[in-house]
C-alpha cells in the first residue's frame, strides 16, 4: 500500500490546523468568520462553495501568501511550512520566454539549487505530469492542459508535503478535466502527499475527495464536512456508479443549503 492509499484509510496526523480564523479586507469585506479546519495527513480535502465563500482566502491563508486578522494557524508538519508546501493557482502562470524544464526548476531555482543540481527532481515531476518528454518545449508550444501539468510539476519539484490547488481546472475542457482529475489522484498516490483543492463543482470534488468542506459566503464560514468513504483508487466505474451519484446528490444538497443561507443575508 502507497503512503497515500494508507493516508486515505487512516490519516496519521494533522499537518495544518485553523483555530476561529477571520479574515476582513481593507474595504470592510468579511472573508472568513471563525473557520476551524483540521487538514490531515494523506487526504485529499475539497473547499467547496459559491463564489465570494473565503475558499480561495483560506487556501492562500494555509499557503502564507495572505495573513489571518483574527484566530490561529498551526503547522504541524514537522519542518518549515515554506518548504513543505506547493501551490497551485488558478492560471497556470508560465514565464513565456523559458522552456518547461525552466519553469518546473523555479522554484528550486529561488532556493539556491542551480539546473544541473535540481535535473533529477525536475524531471522527476514532470514524468509525474506526463511531461518528461517536453522539457525543451515552450509554453506556446503547449496545450492549455499541458500547461497546467507543468504548473502542477512546479509545484511537485519541491517534494511538498501539502498540495494546494486554487481551482486549478476550471477553465479546461471537461474531457481534458476528467483527464487530469485521474492524473492528479494517480500522483498523489504515487507521491504520497495531502491536498487541499478548491473547486466549484460537486462532481469534481466528489470524484477526488476523501473529504469535502462546504462553505457558504458573507461570512465565509464552514457550515457541512462530507466523508467521501468510496474506495480508491477511482475510475470510470466509480464515475457511473450508483455511490457516485448518491454522494453528489448529498453534496449537492449542501450546496444548495450554502447558497440559500447566503442569500438569506
Amino acid at each position: 500500500m502507497t503512503a497515500a492509499a494508507a493516508g486515505r484509510a487512516a490519516p496519521a496526523q494533522t499537518l495544518l490546523s485553523l483555530r476561529s480564523v477571520g479574515k476582513v479586507f481593507s474595504s470592510g469585506t468579511v472573508a472568513l468568520d471563525r473557520l476551524d479546519l483540521d487538514v490531515r495527513e494523506g487526504e485529499f480535502l475539497s473547499l467547496l462553495g459559491p463564489s465570494g465563500c473565503g475558499k480561495s482566502t483560506a487556501l492562500r491563508i494555509m499557503a502564507g501568501l495572505g495573513e489571518a486578522t483574527a484566530g490561529a494557524i498551526a503547522w504541524q508538519g514537522g519542518r518549515d511550512r515554506a518548504r513543505d508546501i506547493g501551490f497551485v493557482f488558478q492560471e497556470p502562470t508560465l514565464m513565456p520566454w523559458a522552456t518547461v524544464f525552466d519553469n518546473a526548476h523555479l522554484p528550486l531555482r529561488l532556493a539556491g539549487r542551480s539546473r544541473a543540481a535540481a535535473r533529477n527532481e525536475v524531471m522527476r515531476a514532470l514524468h509525474s505530469v506526463g511531461l518528461d518528454s517536453f522539457a525543451d518545449a515552450y509554453p506556446r508550444e503547449l496545450s492549455g492542459g499541458m500547461k497546467m501539468r507543468v504548473s502542477i510539476a512546479r509545484a511537485l519539484a519541491t517534494r511538498p508535503r501539502l498540495l494546494l490547488m486554487d481551482e486549478p481546472f476550471a477553465a479546461l475542457d471537461e474531457i481534458t478535466r476528467q483527464k487530469l482529475n485521474d492524473d492528479l489522484l494517480r500522483v498523489q498516490q504515487e507521491r504520497g502527499c495531502t491536498i487541499v483543492f478548491v473547486t466549484h463543482s460537486v462532481f469534481e470534488s466528489v470524484y477526488l475527495s476523501t473529504r469535502i468542506i462546504v462553505m457558504a459566503a458573507r461570512p465565509g464560514r464552514a457550515i457541512a464536512e462530507i466523508a467521501i468513504d468510496a474506495p480508491c483508487p477511482r475510475d470510470e466505474a466509480f464515475r457511473t456508479s450508483e455511490r457516485y451519484v448518491a454522494l453528489c446528490r448529498t453534496v449537492s444538497r449542501e450546496l444548495a443549503r450554502a447558497i440559500g443561507a447566503h442569500e438569506k443575508l
